[in-house]
């Protein structure tokens, strides 16, 4: 990851020119130079520096600053975090006033000083990229809060041999930047193990975001992944980043990669390839400096011979393709899972931890899972508030399938919610976990959809 600063110089005087970039470029900063108020607005369309250094005059006057003042303006509007610094020889307090109000972070005079001017650059850079942080924290934050992400915690309970198998791998495969595709049913821990690679690697104390690409609408898929600027589009009432600029330096795990779009997978495509995107509304390229990480309970090959999903998408994702074992292929983790799961809701709802009873071992390692560790969780969350006594019998974890529950929906004790939830769980399985299908099934479109899985708190899928 490269730290080098890019500054972009200003000035109609060769002479200038010359003399801030041997100073600049000595002090290891990357230095583009124009002679024009023109050509430095092309620079910005085309290309993001970490601050601005720019004469007040140019060819059409040399004293009123009235050029560099229009050049401030138009600056803002391409780039509003850009910090600007301006510079002439001809200062005057209410030249400099000027400058601040149209959007200026500071201003110097010729001929200058250089330690003062230095100063000056590395401390509006520094507050700048200290305010694009915290932008970009505030954003993650709220995708955090949304989805309310168990994979961020540290801890993985893994005793099977395939489990440990996995992990060595996911841990030496972190130490590269390679793409990996995670293929697996659904509720196997594949979010969670996109962020375990994310801490084992040299990027773990950089940003970790998810974007759940089946639940992405598809005429904002570009703002969400790339970003948009203020004005974009008519709802677009302030800038925004997107999971790309979220996730700069750090690990962008695309789940569901399956529901993308098939219309959007190329822009997706281009972005992996070339490295590079640009927020909507904009035409000034950043750099895609992310780790890609992708998940799929999907038949990616299966889509390709269909003609939904892109073979050079697949490939770019799948540098390396690896299956998570679902839990009937690990019961070994059944228990250590139990005994973890009940620890965290017991410490969570202020409650004692409850004895599993030898005939609920049983139940538990002997049920086929079809939801995995996600429905393990619920199992057992909900045992935690029904059991009546200090263990826990089979009677309290309820281990029925969907199509068992569907079958009784004339008992008249059960709610409206709980019949929809059953059907969702059966279609689920029915249809293999396909969120398309699913949805298409049951008459729902993809975001009505998702709003039920979040009613229910059945995270993306059961």
């Amino acid at each position: 990851m490269s730290t080098k600063r890019h500054i972009l110089i200003a000035d109609d005087d060769m002479n200038v020119i010359a003399g801030l970039s041997f100073l600049l470029q000595d002090e290891g900063y990357e230095v583009s130079c124009v002679t024009t108020a023109q050509a430095a607005l092309e620079k910005v369309k085309v290309q993001s520096f970490d601050c601005a250094l720019l004469d007040m005059n140019f060819a059409k006057d040399t004293t009123s600053g009235q050029e560099g003042l229009a050049l401030i303006t138009e600056l803002r509007q391409l780039d509003s975090h850009l910090p600007i610094v301006m510079m002439t020889g001809w200062a005057t307090i209410e030249l400099a006033v000027d400058a601040m109000r149209s959007g200026a972070q500071d201003f110097v005079q010729k001929p200058w000083d250089n330690e003062r001017l230095l100063h000056t650059l590395q401390t509006h850079i520094t507050l700048a990229q200290s305010q694009g942080l915290n932008e970009r924290l505030k954003q993650q934050n709220q995708l955090l809060q949304q989805a309310a992400h168990p994979q961020l915690r540290s801890d993985i309970v893994a005793c099977s041999q395939p489990m440990q198998q996995l992990l060595t791998q996911l841990e030496q495969l972190a130490q590269s930047d390679m793409s990996i595709l995670l293929t697996g049913d659904n509720g196997t821990g594949k979010s969670m193990l996109a962020a375990y690679v994310h801490r084992c690697s040299a990027r773990a104390e950089q940003p970790f975001v998810t974007a759940n690409m089946g639940a992405i609408v598809e005429n904002l898929f570009e703002s969400e992944m790339f970003g948009h600027v203020r004005g974009a589009f008519t709802d677009a009432k302030a800038a925004r980043a997107g999971r790309f600029e979220m996730a700069r330096h750090g690990t962008l795990f695309l789940d569901e990669i399956a529901n993308i779009p098939l219309s959007q997978q190329a822009k997706l495509l281009s972005v992996l390839e070339e490295r590079k995107f640009e927020a909507v509304g904009s035409s000034q390229s950043q750099v895609a400096d992310v780790r890609v990480i992708s998940a799929t309970n999907g038949d990616l090959p299966a889509q390709i011979q269909a003609g939904t999903f892109r073979q050079d998408l697949y490939y770019r994702l799948n540098t390396v393709e690896l299956r998570v074992p679902s839990l009937r292929e690990r019961v070994e983790d059944i228990t250590p899972l139990t005994e973890h799961f009940l620890r965290q809701f017991a410490a969570k709802y202020n409650k004692p931890v409850p004895q599993l009873s030898e005939a609920a071992q049983v139940a538990l390692r002997h049920y086929d899972w079809p939801g995995n560790i996600r429905e393990l969780r619920h199992v057992l969350e909900r045992a935690l508030f029904v059991c009546r006594a200090e263990q826990i019998t089979p009677d309290d974890l309820a281990i029925t399938s969907g199509e068992e529950v569907v079958a009784n929906v004339d008992d008249p004790s059960l709610t409206l919610d709980e019949i929809e939830q059953a059907v969702l769980r059966q279609r689920l399985r029915h249809h293999q976990g396909n969120a398309s299908e699913t949805a298409r099934s049951l008459g729902l479109s993809r975001s009505g959809y998702y709003r039920r899985l979040a009613k229910f708190g059945l995270a993306e899928h059961e």
